[in-house]
């Protein structure tokens, strides 16, 4: 039986990672504002069709080698216990993933951060990001080794900006030291606030890739989902896709990898 990553096999060997960042809200299907109310008990009780939902998502993740999601369940009565993350990873043939368990809310919830991936890691680094309440984090995938590794975090802001300044302050001296970095997720900001805040830019020459509008999903205007690269990375133009169910789009890019930083990336075997 042919998998998906036969059909849609990593892009490296030609220099190029396909990456896409998405907010899976769970898998509830949200097309106006009005379901936020009349469809919020989704976020406490399964749906009877939200397996099919993902998918319908994961054959859509399958066209990329790494994928950033936000608020995936990692098992609980409001997914039927399935772990969304690991049920994504084998339909749609990731042989690498990643599970960062931001709020354990027990048998109501397992709010999660995810990465999905056809390379494997040489190291994974969670984050809790600082702010008033628990529940926000970044996972730090590196890809490769020494000086020349490509390093990748996943991220999923708060709503605040004071708390927003105070996470952008840490992911900042986290990226610091490095050279080849992609920081992506649903930073829930604006570009304009983004650039704003000077020692994001300050700690590395990020430059954000075009922005595009990506909330809400159904009829998007503004710019909450993000995909910056360092100087050292070059990128096609960014993309936004189909409406999957989320109140986000998914963003997608494909960048390009410094032959350096592609030397020292490993392809082989499995890391979940």
């Amino acid at each position: 039986m042919t998998s998906l990553a036969d059909v849609h096999p990593p892009t490296l060997k030609d220099g190029h990672l396909k990456l896409l960042t998405f907010n899976l809200q769970v898998g509830i299907q949200t097309s106006a504002y009005h379901h936020y109310l009349t469809r919020s008990w989704q976020h406490l009780l399964p749906h009877p069709k939200r397996m099919r939902r993902l998918d319908v998502i994961a054959e859509v993740l399958s066209r990329f080698d790494v994928v950033g999601l936000q608020e995936v369940d990692g098992g609980s009565i409001r997914s039927s216990q399935v772990n969304q993350l690991h049920h994504l990873a084998t339909t749609a043939g990731f042989p690498h993933h990643y599970q960062q368990l931001n709020r354990n809310l027990g048998r109501f919830g397992q709010h999660s951060n995810g990465l999905l991936s056809r390379l494997k890691p040489s190291r994974i680094e969670e984050h809790r990001l600082p702010g008033t309440l628990p529940g926000r984090g970044a996972i730090h995938a590196t890809f490769g080794n020494g000086p020349e590794a490509l390093h990748l975090f996943v991220c999923h802001l708060a709503l605040g900006q004071r708390t927003q300044t105070r996470q952008l302050d840490y992911l900042s001296e986290c990226i610091t030291p490095l050279k080849h970095v992609v920081v992506m997720g649903d930073l829930n900001c604006t570009p304009d606030r983004l650039q704003a805040h000077s020692r994001l830019y300050e700690a590395l020459p990020l430059h954000p890739v075009r922005p595009v509008a990506s909330y809400p999903a159904w009829q998007p205007r503004r710019a909450l989902d993000h995909i910056l690269l360092s100087s050292s990375l070059e990128a096609d133009d960014v993309e936004v896709l189909d409406h999957l169910f989320s109140d986000h789009l998914p963003v997608a890019i494909d960048i390009r990898l410094p032959k350096a930083c592609l030397a020292t990336i490993d392809t082989g075997a499995a890391f979940s």
